[in-house]
């Protein structure tokens, strides 16, 4: 008799463990504290349903983004460290999103390994969550993957999905900016989630050293802007400053216009780059944060109110530069004289 057993396969033989990704859901449903503005199906569902706050926006536009963590996902699986990793999805996703004047709502995550560690992924997701309720919106959903042919077994990545709220009334952006209005800029927390194949490649022989700051997790923004929104301050634009670093500034500024920026003092931690890779301060400014990671634009009188707002709440700002005329089409930024 042939042994009709000898060549069966499964899932889980080919390296899948549907088990442990069903384990992964019930701990997520059973930590999760969803609000009542979420239409409740329960977590693993096909999809999740929230309500659109109309009794909040008067004229409500949808505002969404996704993004990433980079590289950065490389060395926190080497470190074993992804909590913090869970912080800078979101915030890269949050802090987005919030340049438009929007709210954020709520938030989804994907998660993709060659092998599913449960450990190391509710690691992550609580660092997800713990981010998200900071920022005030609700982690309904996600994917968890596990691709033993992609990935090798101690690989994984990650990605964020971002959605919120703005009032059509109320969208800052490019066509509110005028020009001698202020630029006024917030501290990064260190290098967040950008450059880091040059990162690891910069620090490679003397990793260990650095690592606490290079793990650092992204900075968020949000509570601090929605203080800023209550206080009544008019914001005219806002700028993430990611990958491409200060070009970021000139996504909110209109056309025949320029970003007039004034020198401010470096942390350690980019002077060291820079020293170690001799990148002109041109190439530092177009790679990295350099030590801002969020910028406002908008006039004098609010300008003074920001500025005495972060006072009272001790929240570093400094007025960054001013936006002037340029001849040019495409807007821009230079450096100038402080």
């Amino acid at each position: 008799m042939t042994d009709t057993n000898k060549n069966k396969q499964n899932y889980e033989q080919s390296g899948v463990n549907i088990q442990a990704g069903d384990q992964l859901v019930d701990w997520l449903e059973k930590s999760q504290n969803l609000k009542s503005k979420m239409i409740v199906q329960g977590i693993g569902g096909y999809a999740s349903l929230t309500r659109i706050p109309m009794d909040v926006y008067k004229k409500p536009l949808l505002v969404s983004c996704t993004d990433g963590v980079g590289t950065k996902a490389l060395l926190a699986a080497q470190f074993k460290r992804v909590k913090g990793l869970g912080q800078d999805l979101v915030a890269m996703n949050v802090n987005d999103l919030i340049c438009t004047g929007g709210d954020p709502y709520y938030f989804l995550d994907y998660w993709a390994s060659g092998k599913l560690d449960l450990a190391m992924v509710q690691e992550f997701l609580t660092g997800v969550k713990e981010a998200c309720e900071k920022s005030g919106c609700l982690l309904i959903g996600g994917e968890t993957a596990e691709m033993p042919g992609l990935y090798k077994n101690n690989e994984f990545d990650c990605a964020g999905f971002a959605s919120g709220f703005v009032d059509e009334d109320h969208v800052w952006g490019a066509h509110r900016v005028e020009v001698n209005s202020e630029i006024w800029a917030l501290p990064s927390s260190g290098f967040h989630s950008n450059g880091y194949s040059l990162l690891r490649r910069v620090f490679e022989k003397d990793m260990d050293q650095w690592v606490e700051k290079l793990l650092t997790p992204t900075a968020l923004y949000v509570d601090l802007v929605k203080k800023i929104k209550a206080s009544g301050i008019t914001v005219q634009a806002a700028a993430h400053i990611t990958g491409s670093g200060f070009e970021n500034i000139t996504r909110v500024l209109p056309a025949k216009t320029k970003a007039s920026l004034k020198s401010y003092p470096w942390p350690e931690m980019f002077i060291e780059v820079q020293k170690r890779t001799q990148m002109t301060e041109a190439e530092m400014y177009q790679t990295l944060n350099c030590g801002v990671g969020f910028v406002f634009v908008l006039n004098s009188e609010n300008a003074k109110k920001l500025k005495a707002l972060c006072l009272d709440l001790n929240e570093t700002v400094w007025h960054l530069g001013t936006v002037t005329a340029s001849q040019n089409q495409e807007p821009s930024y230079e450096w100038v004289s402080s």
